[in-house]
């Protein structure tokens, strides 16, 4: 299994691109923390992955240090060190900088950027300490291209991107990687949560047309988003470190 011994803290892990990396890593062997604001539905996900000694649920607002920092103790208490952290919480606001408010930015940061920050902080030590580790963060195609009515999170993932490539310089000889994933549109209940509230009555139609937005004609899978973390948090990817890579189905590749 290709992540046999790890032990692996993921952030927004009770729904979509955080559960089925957790789901995944499981499977690989790992030992897995499931760090959600909604500790409810981190326990009831815990419980359908029907591994107790290998499975803990944590509360963790990311966007406040304290809450992280309890968070941090209470997988000290259950014995679970951390050696692969992915930062995978994230918020999205739509609009452009004039449809934006201070307020929807500094939420948006709050979250996307200080929760990053946050966390990071709060288990990097004990990485370095343990003698190494990996950090995987989840930017966006937004941290790479301009998207229309994306101000405030294009701009918090792009931020996301040169944290993970700073880390990874700082941190190189103390035996730390850092990377980020890339992708464009995933397939997540929050994506059909917000068809329904944004665009009732034309679903249907949307949601073909954020399919249609990669060329290869459908939305990303959580799952598929899973197996790269795989990679990039085992030992395959040891000489793999400051990199961004790109999960779009084809969208950067031109017209």
């Amino acid at each position: 299994m290709r992540l046999n011994g790890k032990t692996a803290l993921i952030t927004g892990a009770a729904t979509g691109i955080g559960f089925a990396i957790a789901t995944a890593f499981l499977r690989e062997g790992a030992r897995v923390v499931l760090a959600d604001l909604d500790l409810d539905r981190a326990r009831d996900q815990a419980r359908t992955l029907q591994a107790d000694d290998s499975v803990l649920a944590v509360k963790m607002d990311v966007s406040n240090p304290d809450s992280v920092a309890t968070a941090a103790e209470a997988c000290r208490r259950a014995g679970f060190n951390i050696d692969v952290l992915v930062n995978n919480a994230g918020v999205i606001h739509v609009g452009t900088i004039l449809e934006t408010t201070l307020e929807d930015l500094q939420r948006v940061y709050r979250v996307n950027v200080e929760g990053v920050f946050n966390v990071t902080r709060a288990f990097l030590p004990g990485m370095i300490e343990g003698g190494g580790g990996v950090l995987l963060n989840m930017a966006s195609l937004a941290s790479l291209t301009a998207m229309h009515d994306r101000f405030a999170y294009s701009s918090s993932k792009a931020a996301v991107m040169m944290m993970t490539r700073s880390v990874a310089l700082d941190f190189v000889k103390q035996n730390i990687r850092a990377n980020c994933i890339c992708p464009a549109r995933v397939h997540t209940d929050m994506v059909d949560n917000y068809l329904k509230t944004a665009y009732a009555g034309r679903e249907e139609e949307t949601f073909r047309q954020f399919s249609e937005y990669q060329p290869v004609g459908r939305m990303i899978r959580p799952d598929e988003i899973a197996q790269m973390a795989i990679y990039l948090c085992s030992d395959e990817s040891q000489m793999v470190t400051g990199s961004s890579f790109l999960i779009d189905g084809g969208v950067l590749m031109g017209v």
